[in-house]
């Protein structure tokens, strides 16, 4: 039998990922040989321009998806976040594990919170989301751009002696990191991204061995609410280059999804909240956008 190739980014964090499938799958198919696929993407090779900058979907999926479509690998494992909503001919997102946490952490070597962050603090992140929440709530901080995976970003902390940075918690968490959390963002007023803290698995479509081995590995509840969370930004026709901001729940009455919409420079929210049933999911984050727009969201 050939091996079963898992495509996936070289970073510690997406190695980390790659490796908890793959764990995953040799406890439910010990004699299962699995090859893991190093690829290198565009937002990988580029490090210095923000991502704003760079623009376009796909940065840190395009090139594993390429992969996936020239046989060269059979799985494809992508932050959920990083995977745009537009669906691949050819290719279908198979498995949705568990969810981890979906939180956004402050990180400061100077500071035990955002309350306390001093008048004019620095506080880099690359994220358009992050930038307009954070200025939302407090306009009197200033934002910069960084770039780099988490190692990266926590050291330019550092040696650019800013006073925070912000990154996503469940990435900190699995690269053993949490002692760098300095607080997890309260979600009354700091959404997660779409998909964040969650694992996106690709295969291509009707390949049936593939699909079989994957199909273990998905979790329903947290798929339910990542494709309510995905519809919602879809139908906003947002990217990562629009400050969109949502996050899901799953409970004995249903599935809940919330979602904010800022302008860029953060002066102007737009929020709503909605439920429906957990099997339709892309139904609510349909309606979440049409209520969004509803009260004038502007993308």
């Amino acid at each position: 039998m050939n091996a079963l190739r898992i495509g996936t980014r070289g970073s510690p964090l997406a190695l980390w990922q790659a490796h908890f499938v793959s764990g995953r799958l040799r406890a439910l198919h010990p004699d299962l040989e699995i090859e893991l696929v190093e690829i290198q993407t565009t937002g990988d090779q580029v490090q210095t321009a923000p991502l704003s900058v760079l623009g376009g979907d796909g940065l840190f999926t395009k090139a594993i998806q390429q992969a996936l479509l020239d046989d060269r690998v059979d799985v494809a494992v992508h932050s959920l976040k990083d995977l745009p909503t537009f669906a691949v001919a050819g290719l279908e997102l198979a498995a949705v594990p568990a969810r981890g946490p979906m939180g956004d952490a402050l990180v400061s070597k100077k500071h035990r919170s955002f309350a306390e962050l001093p008048h004019g603090a620095v506080v880099a992140t690359s994220s358009l989301r992050r930038r307009a929440q954070v200025l939302y709530r407090r306009p009197d901080l200033t934002l910069v751009d960084i770039r780099g995976n988490v190692d990266t970003r926590l050291r330019k902390l550092v040696e650019q002696d800013f006073d925070a940075t912000l990154l996503a918690e469940a990435g900190l968490i699995r690269l053993g990191l949490e002692r760098e959390i300095t607080e997890v963002l309260d979600p009354a007023w700091m959404l997660p991204a779409v998909g964040q803290g969650a694992l996106g698995i690709e295969c291509r479509t009707g390949d049936s061995r593939t699909i079989g081995y994957l199909g273990a590995l998905n979790d329903a509840a947290t798929r339910a609410g990542v494709f309510a969370e995905r519809a919602l930004l879809r139908a906003l026709g947002g990217g990562c280059q629009v400050p969109i901001g949502t996050m899901s729940r799953v409970d004995a009455n249903g599935l809940h999804l919330r979602g904010v919409v800022l302008s860029g420079d953060g002066q102007i929210r737009w929020e709503a909240s909605r439920s429906g049933a957990l099997d339709a999911p892309e139904n609510l984050g349909q309606e979440l956008a049409d209520e969004l727009r509803g009260q004038g969201a502007k993308l």
